[in-house]
């Protein structure tokens, strides 16, 4: 059956059930479904489990309604662009340009194909983590890139088979998403058949608490009022609640993925007829398993970890304290007393700086590293004793108390290894917790690098101007593939960098995602695109209030990005602010620029 005849049939069957009872026609509906699957696998990611896990070890409960809430704001502009590809039957990226503004349009397209680009190297990152860490497979890091590119590779080659390649390419990935969701249901079943859950507190959480923008969930409160410097900790703990918030808000639509659902709705030949199907296929196929899924994540994450010190008590010293935790530990000293800080902290930097270079010399004159590395191991300080470190760490202990101790352990960065090790007196197995959590991350992964490869196809043919499948579509699907693979190997691909490097790339998407938002808003309203499929009246007041919802919601996540000083450049200690503000401020220069350019072509 060509092309044609199968988009001809699905619309005669649709035809078929309308009238009919409900549940005929949602059966109807689901089988039809497709796209929305499609960014369900690209949202139920790394970005979604690490911005879920870091929520729940945050803020606990009281942060269940956040992921959820931003979903709704962003099926709402999907289904804006939706209703517009498939009201003109144009493609969004053409119509941008021709109706709207040139820059917004290209602004759309570079975007989404950077976030392609750059996603990819967490989740390549994501998928050798769970290889080697959870499912505990002593396997190369190379040989981990090469498995994960060779099956998203694959399953990419189905899809641009057309017909039955998108078929099935829609059936292996609505079996990866239940798959995701069924594993992390599981955790929660665990938990729950355990009595570990607060059900009335798990409910209460999805009920929006805008508080947490400025202040520190209740039940750290009691922590920050023991310590040394409450207001030193309840700003640390405000920051790190709202970047945490920021960043699992922008993997719930990223801005790549406002391009996929556009071009994969016209790829499978959907038009005026599909405009109800598309709202359900978001719904069924987006929300629902993002809701499950990310709900999971949040609820096993703040069981096992939020407000929780095990361990840390009147006994234990700053020395004592995981690496991880001193960061904030030692702050907090600085902030009790920066002068005597910077004294002790000058003096350890020197005696390290003192150690390092007779390390140089040691190596010059045994040389060889494994002879140095024998006389480190004996003695670390090489003779010059520890003095200026215990001094240090003497400081941070006079001038913090146990209630310090316990915030900063509990602000320490977990992963999915953390999680899932912390589940094994649930599941009553180290290696059920591990590997059920293993399989999900590995399938969030895969699902998302195969997503990233296909909207990339699609931005890159759009781009040059040819048709959206074909050679070209798979030359640019397999860009991320290697962007991902390479620069996960040699760029981004170190232990401490690979689950958090998430975070900081979604902060990066939720920067971009207004551009979006922002020209669906603009393409709803214009009469010229719309035509007779312009809404009117109250369908036109009501659509236009919860799009300008979304937007003050990702525009308010952008802004806070930008002020943000926490993102460096990798490896160094220069903040990227003032590069991500010179590019927001240049491109909406342009934009102005090319609508004043606009007016003065318009004909009177």
């Amino acid at each position: 059956m060509s092309d044609i005849d199968k988009v001809e049939q699905d619309r005669a069957r649709l035809a078929s059930v309308q009238g009919k009872p409900l549940l005929t026609r949602l059966g109807m509906y689901t089988r039809l479904s497709g796209p929305g699957w499609l960014q369900s696998a690209i949202t139920l990611g790394g970005g979604s489990l690490a911005g879920a896990l870091y929520i729940g070890v945050i803020g606990g409960y009281d942060m269940l309604w956040l992921q959820p809430l931003m979903m709704i704001l962003g099926v709402i502009m999907l289904s804006a662009i939706a209703y517009v590809t498939l009201s003109t039957g144009e493609k969004p990226f053409q119509a941008i340009n021709k109706h709207v503004n040139p820059v917004l349009g290209w602004g759309w397209l570079i975007a989404a194909m950077i976030a392609n680009l750059v996603w990819a190297m967490p989740q390549f990152s994501l998928g050798t983590s769970a290889i080697q860490q959870n499912l505990g497979l002593n396997i190369p890091d190379e040989l981990c890139a090469v498995f994960l590119f060779v099956v998203a590779g694959v399953v990419i080659w189905f899809y641009d088979a057309g017909g039955w390649g998108i078929k099935l390419f829609e059936i292996l990935l609505k079996i990866l998403v239940a798959l995701i969701v069924l594993a992390f249901f599981g955790v929660v079943f665990a938990l729950a058949s355990r009595g570990q859950l607060e059900w009335g507190k798990v409910f209460a959480g999805f009920i929006p608490d805008f508080s947490l923008l400025s202040e520190s969930t209740d039940s750290l409160k009691p922590f920050i009022a023991d310590s040394s410097n409450p207001a030193f900790w309840e700003t640390a703990v405000v920051d790190s609640q709202v970047a945490r918030m920021i960043a699992a808000a922008a993997t719930a639509v990223g801005i790549n993925m406002t391009f996929l659902l556009p071009y994969s709705m016209l790829r499978k030949g959907w038009d005026k007829t599909f405009r109800g199907m598309a709202t359900f296929d978001l719904s069924t196929g987006l929300f629902v398993p993002f809701l499950l899924a990310t709900s999971c994540v949040v609820i096993a994450a703040a069981s096992q970890f939020h407000a929780q010190a095990p361990g840390i008590d009147d006994t234990t010293t700053a020395a004592d304290l995981p690496a991880s935790a001193r960061g904030d530990l030692d702050k907090a000293a600085e902030a009790n007393d920066p002068e005597g800080f910077k004294l002790v902290a000058d003096a350890r930097t020197a005696h390290e700086e003192a150690i390092g270079n007779k390390a140089d010399a040691l190596l010059k004159s045994l040389g060889s590293q494994e002879a140095l590395d024998e006389q480190l191991e004996a003695d670390p300080n090489l003779g010059m004793g520890s003095a200026p470190v215990d001094a240090y760490n003497q400081f941070v202990e006079a001038n913090t108390n146990t209630a310090d101790k316990q915030l900063a352990y509990m602000l320490i960065q977990r992963d999915a290894g953390d999680l899932a090790l912390s589940l094994e007196n649930v599941t009553g197995s180290k290696a059920i917790a591990q590997y059920v959590f293993g399989l999900g991350v590995l399938g969030m992964a895969i699902s998302t690098i195969i997503i990233l490869m296909l909207i990339n196809g699609f931005t890159f043919t759009e781009a040059l101007g040819v048709k959206t499948s074909g050679t070209m579509h798979r030359v640019g699907s397999y860009l991320p593939a290697f962007t991902g693979a390479f620069g996960f190997l040699f760029l981004w691909g170190s232990d401490e960098s690979r689950f958090w490097l998430a975070v900081p790339t979604s902060q990066i998407g939720m920067i971009l995602l207004p551009v979006a938002y922002i020209t669906f808003f603009l393409m709803m309203n214009n009469t010229k695109l719309m035509g007779e499929s312009k809404l009117k009246g109250g369908k036109a007041w009501a659509a236009n209030i919860v799009m300008v919802a979304a937007i003050i919601a990702a525009t308010y996540g952008c802004v806070k990005t930008l002020l943000s000083k926490t993102m460096n450049i990798p490896g160094t200690e220069q903040s990227v602010q003032p590069f991500l503000i010179g590019g927001a401020i240049g491109f909406v220069a342009l934009v102005l620029l090319a609508q004043v350019v606009r007016a003065i072509k318009k004909p009177a």
